[in-house]
């Protein structure tokens, strides 16, 4: 683990979730690692005392702080409010946390979405706060960028070592499959599934079909998480700047809503029609990250679209399909 001790003790918070899980499935394969976790009934990470004490008994040496409420456009749209407040009740809690505890370094995991909405593309770690965000995902836009700016602020006052990294569009095992609240590779491999299985000849999806997303398999995104995270100090710094530090995560490669729709019936078996509702809203026109920071760094993303759509198929029927074809929930 690079210039930390040996039995480095790790926190991931947010271990049950998708990017969490994947974390942690590879932190396993690492040498001299003491993997520490908690569930969300063990440990509340919106309540300051419950983390401030958790991290004073455990002496954590890093952190990745995966942990967040997240969801697609409609659970966005529909809780707001509950957006903003327990992401930014979660990161102060833990990053400031981790300070107090002399936790060494610290990776924060973001979102795309803190770019404004209509960002030169591809988006470089530059274009933060030039301009408005989509108005859909505000709130959670805004914390994430807070996170950001509480990792930099305390590395600038206090000396830590605390990084962010932005991810784009992710997917794959561990998904949220919930019918509406979940994103959109998600919510679109749910209702070619449903269709298939029902024999629908037809397809209804959200939107135009025209906005362009980039997306990630998840075990890339961990993959890259533990690239940046062990990254030596001197190398991050000199490829980020003090009040520009975080570092996008993607394939550098978009496509189109329909022509990710058209993959994702290829995947299910689904040989009906796409029709797209217009009344429906497309969020941000286009979303593809500027990832030559990263690449520079030495890591590049190696599972294409659909060799990952595929994974994550697999990984819902197996997880949320019984045996007689019915959706679990």
């Amino acid at each position: 683990m690079g210039d930390l001790k040996c039995c480095t003790k790790i926190f991931v918070a947010g271990h049950n979730g998708m990017v969490g899980s994947a974390i942690v499935r590879q932190l396993r394969d690492v040498d001299d690692v003491c993997l520490i976790t908690r569930s969300r009934s063990e440990l509340d990470l919106t309540c300051q005392q419950a983390v401030g004490d958790f991290f004073a008994a455990e002496k954590i040496d890093m952190v990745y702080l995966a942990a967040a409420r997240v969801g697609g456009i409609h659970a966005n749209n529909t809780y707001p409010a509950q957006f903003i407040y327990e992401n930014l009740q979660i990161e102060c809690n833990v990053i400031h946390a981790a300070y107090v505890n002399g936790v060494k370094r610290l990776l924060f995991l973001g979102s795309s979405c803190i770019y404004p909405r209509h960002a030169k593309q591809p988006m470089g770690e530059e274009a933060l706060l030039t301009g408005a965000l989509e108005p859909t995902n505000e709130p959670y836009a805004i914390a994430k960028i807070a996170g950001i700016k509480l990792c930099e602020s305390y590395n600038r006052q206090y000396g830590c070592d605390y990084r962010s990294v932005m991810p784009t569009n992710l997917y794959g095992p561990g998904d949220n499959y919930h019918p509406e609240n979940s994103h959109v590779i998600p919510a679109l491999l749910r209702r070619f599934h449903v269709a298939v299985q029902r024999g629908d000849d037809e397809v209804v999806i959200w939107g135009s079909g025209t906005p362009m997303r980039e997306f990630l398999h998840v075990d890339d995104m961990a993959a890259a998480c533990l690239h940046v995270m062990n990254l030596p100090l001197e190398v991050y710094r000199q490829h980020t700047q003090p009040m520009n530090s975080h570092i996008n995560v993607g394939t550098g490669v978009d496509c189109t809503i329909r022509e990710l729709a058209e993959t994702i019936a290829r995947v299910t078996g689904f040989a009906g029609r796409l029709t797209f509702d217009v009344s429906k809203p497309d969020g941000t026109p286009r979303k593809l990250l500027d990832v030559s920071r990263l690449n520079t760094l030495g890591w590049r993303a190696r599972i294409d679209l659909e060799e990952g759509l595929r994974d994550a198929y697999g990984w819902f029927v197996a997880h949320c399909v019984s045996d007689d074809g019915v959706l679990n929930g």
